[in-house]
């Protein structure tokens, strides 16, 4: 597929993903796959998340190519810990008031580069996170094509549809905090479509707020909005996994596309000149692996919570030693900035307790670790990224949501692909023993290991050659980013 305009300049995508990791890096990779269908791609990242990746993957590791570029506009917020990240209420305030003109200033400088060291063909389309609203004026003001790119799944992207109608019923604001205790959330809502047995608990849960000026609610709110006015929107999971919810989403927008998971489908791509580009904001250790290899199939159970999950100390306590009293052996991920306003240490008998069967890092390359044969299940905080990622490997999960799409994602899991175990987030140890111990030995973990292998399968086959992943990429760069209507 050649993504060369009539004429003969190459077709320009302009990517530009919401500044957090779980955003950046299926923007990044969906950046990639466009890249292999010929289109020149300027990536566009905060100056804070560019250093991030700068340290991560050393200073030469955004170098690219010369039709794989990367600029960067200020985020507009304070300093903080480079091993942190960003509050999301600030992000989702400096989206809404200050991106607008330095993204808007970035193209018309792309436009007008032609030098002769750097000659940029003119931007032809603008690739936009879902909840960065505002880049359609600017894509309107250029007269491009726009794609929404919704790095999250259909059941929460047809959750986020909801969120008006949510604010018109009485249903948010909250009136006081008495309402997340009292029953209210587990109130059934039978209008949405495609989606059945979904009580309010269910959704993404950024409408649970006595605030009604909530900045995350009030971005998805314009997000779900101005959405359907994009040439096109592009969700990341495949046909057959949501395919009720994206025949429902379908009459919502111009045209949906469905097109994951996208590691699967760059696996396909014949070579990988991007490759030292990598997707984490952090250093990645891969001693890991080698420590993987040492141990039994299956034998492994792997625990991360994401890159932006804070927990209280008693709850990493409780998730600790549920791990050590279960016996199995154990991968877990602890971020510096996991523990609200403190170091995440666990106490010294825990560490020689587990000692032998534990080990306890910062960051790893999660897609390597989750396809190693010693991992037999995932201990999750069901964000998006995780779950596709934990889907292409043929990984049971046990699933234990906090805010976000991930009470959204667990539900799915659970219910409706039979994949999953759910576990409260303020879980004692002993909830926790008995089931790591479920997933990792019993029936339950059986059903399930068999049900996420064939999962794996399904994936495999829509990012095929003549998968519906693949098909419906083709149709979004012929029929969108390549389109002079």
């Amino acid at each position: 597929m050649d993504s060369k305009m009539v004429k003969g300049e190459k077709a320009h995508a302009v990517c530009l993903p919401l500044p957090g990791q779980s955003h950046i890096k299926p923007m990044l990779k969906f950046a990639k796959l466009l890249h292999g269908k010929g289109f020149h791609i300027t990536f566009v990242n905060t100056e804070f998340n560019h250093q991030g990746f700068l340290k991560s993957g050393g200073p030469n590791s955004l170098d690219g190519l010369p039709d794989f570029q990367f600029k960067t506009i200020s985020d507009s917020l304070p300093p903080t810990d480079p091993k942190a990240t960003h509050d999301v209420d600030a992000v989702s305030e400096s989206v809404m008031q200050k991106y607008l003109a330095p993204f808007s200033d970035i193209l018309l400088k792309l436009n007008s580069t032609t030098t002769s060291s750097n000659i940029n063909p003119p931007v032809t389309c603008i690739i936009s996170d879902g909840f960065m609203p505002f880049t359609q004026t600017v894509a309107q003001k250029l007269g491009i094509p726009i794609v929404m790119l919704f790095t999250i799944a259909a059941c929460t992207l047809m959750g986020g549809m909801q969120f008006p109608r949510l604010r018109e019923k009485g249903f948010t604001p909250l009136k006081d905090e008495s309402y997340l205790t009292n029953g209210f959330l587990d109130t059934v809502i039978d209008w949405i479509p495609g989606m059945r047995d979904i009580r309010l608990r269910d959704l993404p849960n950024t409408f649970i707020t006595t605030n009604p000026n909530d900045p995350f609610f009030k971005l998805t709110v314009e997000a779900v909005e101005i959405a359907p006015k994009a040439s096109g929107v592009v969700v990341h999971t495949f046909d057959v996994l949501e395919q009720e919810v994206l025949d429902a989403l379908s009459p919502m927008f111009p045209c949906v596309y469905a097109i994951g998971p996208q590691q699967l489908l760059l696996n396909h791509l014949p070579k990988d000149p991007l490759k030292s580009i990598g997707c984490s904001l952090w250093k990645e250790d891969t001693e890991c692996l080698n420590w993987l290899n040492s141990k039994a199939p299956n034998s492994v159970i792997y625990v991360n919570f994401g890159s932006v999950i804070v927990m209280t100390p008693q709850q990493l306590a409780e998730i600790g030693w549920g791990l050590a009293n279960s016996k199995f052996t154990f991968l877990w991920i602890i971020r510096p900035d996991l523990v609200v306003g403190e170091s995440a240490i666990l106490p010294p008998e825990f560490v020689e307790e587990t000692r032998v069967r534990g080990l306890i890092t910062s960051w790893c390359p999660q897609e390597e670790v989750l396809n190693h044969s010693s991992i037999g299940g995932f201990l999750t905080h069901c964000g998006w990224n995780s779950m596709i990622e934990s889907v292409c490997a043929g990984v049971p999960m046990i699933c234990c949501p906090f805010i976000g799409d991930q009470q959204t994602n667990c539900k799915y899991a659970c219910n409706e692909w039979g994949i999953g175990i759910e576990i409260d987030n303020g879980a004692k140890r002993g909830e926790v023993e008995k089931i790591v111990r479920e997933l990792m030995e019993g029936n339950k973990g059986k059903n399930m290991k068999k049900k996420a292998m064939e999962w794996k399968k399904l994936a495999e086959e829509a990012t095929g050659p003549h998968g519906s992943s693949s098909i419906n990429l083709d149709k979004l760069v012929n029929d969108v980013l390549l389109s002079k209507g």
